[in-house]
């Protein structure tokens, strides 16, 4: 992921932080196979990658992959504690180099929308159906993690006169944690007619004017400007 800027955020960044990793041949085999299941994951769901199809991606036999991870249930279990944990830290960094809560929103939204251009949609079903521990430590980090850092923003944004004073933060807490999940939802957004990536970036930016007082409309107008500015200056670059 981008790493922030302090003095504009993640607007603009050219590399992100998996450009500084080491080549997937230098490190460890417990973590190649972390990386490769991960990838997998992300571009086919849980459910139709197998533990073959990672060996065989990685180019090692099955009975090295058990060496390292007992099951589908334990590598599965790994791949999402890794991403929360770096999600968390990615959260925690647009908080601490966040100008106002709405810039705090714009510099999460940016993380979002890398995270999700390369995620199917339905890693979140197979997860729910198939995999119940990990599941339940995605609900951990969205009722408890996420639920405290929305909780903070509408406080933020209040005190500073940017979002409606009248608002009820608990209930647009939990508005927010919910219309999280709603372009997971395939049977209402199919992945072939939607993107998941645009998709949650529509419903965040409505989210926001939503909250938004006269003064907070200018700075979403404002950062939103910034951040086509820099879309089209790397759109030029290709």
């Amino acid at each position: 992921m981008g790493k922030a800027k302090k003095s504009d955020g993640n607007f603009g960044n050219e590399k992100s932080f998996h450009s500084f990793a080491p080549s997937i041949l230098e490190v460890a085999p417990k973590e190649r196979i972390l990386v490769k299941a991960e990838e997998l994951f992300m571009q086919f769901g849980i459910r139709s990658v197998s533990m073959d199809d990672i060996a065989n991606n990685l180019g090692m036999s099955k009975k090295t992959l058990y060496q390292y991870y007992a099951d589908k249930d334990e590598l599965v279990d790994a791949v999402i504690e890794g991403r929360i944990s770096e999600i968390q830290a990615e959260c925690l960094g647009c908080r601490q180099n966040a100008k106002d809560s709405i810039h705090e929103i714009f510099l999460t939204m940016e993380h979002i929308m890398e995270e999700l251009n390369n995620m199917n949609p339905i890693l979140l079903n197979d997860m729910e159906k198939f995999h119940y521990r990990s599941y339940q430590r995605f609900k951990e980090y969205k009722d408890k993690f996420l639920a405290e850092l929305i909780r903070k923003n509408l406080e933020w944004g209040i005190e500073d006169e940017l979002y409606r004073p009248e608002i009820n933060v608990d209930v647009m807490c939990k508005f927010r944690l919910e219309s999280i999940m709603i372009p997971f939802n395939v049977a209402v957004f199919p992945p072939g007619k939607y993107n998941l990536a645009s998709l949650s970036e529509t419903i965040i930016q409505h989210f926001v004017y939503g909250l938004a007082t006269i003064k907070g409309h200018k700075l979403i107008q404002k950062y939103n400007q910034q951040r086509q500015k820099n879309l089209n200056h790397e759109e030029s670059k290709k």
